[in-house]
């Protein structure tokens, strides 16, 4: 299998998973103590539109953007405060077109490109391999929380 199709089956399988879980859950529960689906899901966005920058400058042949290099919880907060003004539909849109905006550039990346090393978006050294190997399985970690809230849910609701 070619590494361009093996990380199109990650990320289409990361989305999957936490798609799955998105109509069962309440928008407005809690699932970490200060963030609910919609915090999770712009979070999730954010790191696709990093996922986006990187691989668009490789294509360009430029040296990708770092906008975690004041580390990734200062990012994280900024891509979710960015988001603070969109609903949950907005958000649940945005982050279904980040995501196909991801996986077209994957499927016009050759392997080379998609595993060739550079600067990650956090200012370590990397491909776009080893971030999707990064957070394909975190996005499913979020998914599986998700899931456990829900499984909770319905064994006290009996």
């Amino acid at each position: 299998m070619e590494k361009r199709d093996e990380l199109l089956q990650a990320y289409e399988q990361s989305r999957a998973t936490m798609m799955s879980q998105l109509d069962e859950i309440d928008r407005n529960r809690k699932i970490y103590p200060l963030w609910t689906i919609r915090e999770i899901i712009a979070h999730l966005s954010g790191w696709d539109d990093a996922a986006i920058s990187f691989l668009n400058a490789l294509l360009k042949g430029e040296h990708p953007p770092t906008p975690a290099m004041r580390g990734m919880t200062v990012y994280n907060e900024e891509t979710v405060s960015t988001r603070e003004g969109l609903n949950y539909d907005q958000i649940l849109r945005e982050y279904m077109s980040t995501r196909a905006n991801l996986l077209s550039l994957i499927r016009s990346a050759s392997d080379d490109i998609l595993t060739k090393k550079s600067t990650l978006p956090w200012g370590d050294d990397g491909s776009f391999a080893d971030m999707a190997a990064i957070f394909t399985p975190h996005e499913i970690d979020h998914a599986e929380d998700v899931k456990k809230l829900i499984k909770e849910e319905k064994l006290k609701n009996g």
